[in-house]
């Protein structure tokens, strides 16, 4: 009950405030404090032979997970009783929740698109996707911003918040540090392939769970085609490249009655990936909006049910 509360009181502060600029200026943020962390030893330590890596590689992982996990274990230890130890408790979680961002940054994408701004929409949209903007006309550009909204709700809100619910600040603590991880050095390329595989594994585990609850939040958030989404979902999820991705994407997809995913290119390499709901339209302008607008009814869900768990 207390951690359901807690992550609650997190997500609330998260949504009232965001991380805010000023916060970010003076601190940074938690997940900058790791990213540091993980870029001075893979600096040092993604280098030799391939075994050599991989142990490295393993060594950087635990290091920086047992960085996030000691002191929320100490903290919450500390935490008093009742509501005042998850208010506490809350606080601390909040910055670990990526509400608030995950909105802000899908709308501004949104927006330049809405108004024919091709060029700040491609600007705006290469901020949160991989893929090379100069290669996306409007549809790619909805596209890429869906996608990025579909599968950042999963890794960004619903894992860290399961995880929370599940083991308190030390859960939430644990999944961003194997998340940041991941984000990192759990790449399929010649340089992090060896080095990151431990993170990468560990990320496609810690995700497995949430992935899938998200979406069935998304399928929920749209009654009227909650039925199609779980259809698609059920059907094409698995024909994605990650095994935890497709499922909130393919949940969008269906929910929405478009198609997602598809061929892209990263800079100068090319991705011939599966449409996940192939024969549906390609996504326009105003269904980022219809997107932002499911993702914050699935987030209403999320609350309800974290509040359905603090009365148990």
């Amino acid at each position: 009950m207390s951690f359901a509360a807690m992550m609650l009181t997190g997500l609330a502060i998260d949504l009232v405030l965001g991380w805010p600029d000023r916060l970010h200026a003076r601190i940074g943020h938690p997940v900058t404090w790791l990213g540091r962390v993980i870029a001075a030893l893979e600096a040092r330590w993604n280098r030799g032979p391939r075994g050599a890596r991989l142990r490295m590689g393993a060594a950087t992982t635990g290091i920086v997970v047992g960085l996030a996990l000691v002191p929320a274990v100490a903290v919450q230890m500390l935490l008093p009783a009742g509501p005042p130890g998850w208010l506490i408790g809350g606080v601390l979680a909040w910055p670990l929740i990526a509400l608030r961002s995950m909105h802000d940054h899908v709308a501004a994408v949104a927006r330049p698109l809405a108004q024919g701004d091709l060029d700040g929409a491609r600007a705006a949209v290469a901020m949160i996707v991989g893929r090379d903007p100069a290669t996306l006309d409007t549809g790619g550009v909805a596209r890429a911003g869906i996608e990025s909204l579909a599968e950042n709700t999963g890794d960004g809100i619903v894992a860290p918040i399961f995880w929370g619910v599940v083991a308190g600040l030390p859960g939430i603590a644990v999944y961003k540090a194997i998340n940041t991880l991941d984000s990192m050095i759990g790449h399929r390329d010649a340089r992090f392939e060896a080095f990151g595989k431990m993170a990468a594994r560990l990320d496609d585990a810690v995700n497995l769970i949430p992935a899938r609850l998200t979406g069935g939040l998304f399928a929920l958030g749209m009654p009227r085609h909650a039925a199609r989404a779980c259809r698609v979902m059920l059907r094409d999820a698995r024909r994605h490249r990650s095994p935890n991705a497709g499922w909130p994407e393919a949940a969008m997809a269906g929910a929405l009655g478009l198609r997602l995913s598809g061929p892209r290119a990263y800079g100068a390499r090319f991705s011939d990936e599966p449409w996940l709901n192939a024969g549906a339209p390609d996504p326009g302008p105003r269904d980022l909006h219809r997107a932002l607008s499911l993702y914050a009814r699935a987030m209403a869900l999320l609350a309800l049910a974290l509040g359905a768990l603090c009365l148990f």
